[in-house]
């Protein structure tokens, strides 16, 4: 059946470029849902319900003014009720969803377009996680995870994916770009955590900052605690000058928290003061009795990593797609267009040197140039090496 869908002969049998106007609208109609993914997934609400609404006035939008595009010229940019402003971004998305389907139709088209399908819904992913990136600093496992099952199910289908020809070596080839992708960057995590795993934070004088059972709030920013605790080694120091409890309050402290280790209940209490916590001058507290913490401070020190586990599950989604060759370029490609865009950043003073910056948009973006010319470019390498 798969083969009578996608038999080439069929397809031929309607102009090459019908073919192209369908794949762009379908990226368009694509690019829609992505943006519902795009807004929906980082705060964990469903992506089918509730419909489509307005987030100012929750008016629910009818079909016909939900045309990909479209609406969003007619209505400038604008809630047909409220009138509150639509962020670009949704025509943007929309957009470039559809130039992606097109480019892949047009690449890939008269070789086989099931396998311009599945580039085009490869790029959908990767255009979802972008977006996502720069604005939450997260990759959500629908997408890394959900990355990973898909791209190997898609090498197992077609394994031309993989440039192979028979199922079981697609299926082989994407297994290793899986393990290459994850495995290289978690390799790269732990190193930059030995070299690179503390932040020293400067504060203005007399900053508060405040814990709760989830995250640290800073003056610019919240940091939840999964994105810092990584391990049971992590630990957030600083100097309280003071420091409130919901039931009691210390003066110029030295204050020490880490995640708790204990998970036995038969631990005796000095062996749970000894594996973690919450550290007061001499006084150890169990974190999870502390709900709520406020001090003031003008310096903390935080773990930090070199990437998130959320990259290392996204290169694995990649490589399942792309293979480990792919993977290979895309790492080394990602690093060039990251440094440039850090250092073009820095030099317009846009960001600072220890300012956090996603590497997800960038693996994304190498990936892409390894599709559409990834090998090309590999060739010309190696023949002006030999020149």
């Amino acid at each position: 059946m798969f083969n009578a869908i996608f038999n080439p002969h069929n397809w031929s049998a309607v102009p090459f470029h019908f073919w192209s106007l369908v794949f762009f609208v379908l990226g368009c109609i694509v690019g829609s849902f992505l943006n519902v993914c795009i807004y929906r997934l980082p705060l964990g609400q469903s992506i089918v319900t509730p419909k489509s609404h307005c987030p100012h006035c929750q008016y629910s939008i009818p079909w016909y003014l939900n045309i990909p595009l479209v609406t969003w010229l007619v209505l400038r940019g604008r809630c047909k009720n409220c009138g509150a402003p639509i962020s670009p971004r949704y025509f943007v998305v929309e957009l470039l969803t559809g130039v992606a389907f097109l480019g892949c139709w047009l690449a890939f088209g008269e070789k086989s377009a099931a396998l311009a399908l599945v580039y085009a819904f490869f790029i959908a992913g990767l255009i979802a996680a972008t977006f996502i990136d720069f604005e939450h600093f997260i990759i959500p496992d629908e997408i890394t995870l959900g990355g990973i099952v898909a791209g190997f199910a898609a090498s197992f289908f077609l394994p031309a994916l993989q440039g192979e020809r028979t199922l079981g070596w697609g299926m082989l080839q994407s297994l290793i770009g899986v393990a290459v992708g994850a495995g290289t960057i978690y390799a790269i995590l732990r190193l930059g955590k030995l070299l690179f795993g503390r932040q020293r934070v400067k504060l203005p004088l007399d900053t508060k900052i405040v814990f709760t059972e989830t995250a640290v709030h800073l003056p610019d920013r919240k940091i939840p605690f999964e994105e810092v605790f990584y391990r049971k080694s992590d630990t957030i120091v600083f100097h309280a000058k003071t420091l409130e409890l919901v039931d009691r309050g210390y003066k110029d402290v030295n204050v020490r928290l880490s995640p708790p280790s204990w998970e036995r209940e038969e631990d005796s209490p000095e062996t749970r003061r000894q594996a973690g916590g919450l550290k007061i001058g001499e006084e150890m507290l169990n974190p999870e009795d502390v709900p709520y913490m406020e001090a003031v401070c003008t310096e903390i020190i935080l773990p930090r990593e070199a990437m998130g586990l959320g990259d290392v599950k996204f290169m694995g989604a990649i490589g399942a797609f792309i293979g480990w060759q792919g993977v290979i370029f895309s790492l080394m490609i990602s690093s060039v267009i990251g440094a440039v865009v850090g250092v073009t950043l820095i030099v317009m003073r846009r960001r600072q040197w220890s300012s956090r910056m996603p590497y997800g948009p960038y693996i994304a973006l190498a990936a892409v140039i390894w599709i559409f010319a990834g090998k090309e470019i590999i060739k010309a390498i190696f023949r002006f090496v030999q020149m």
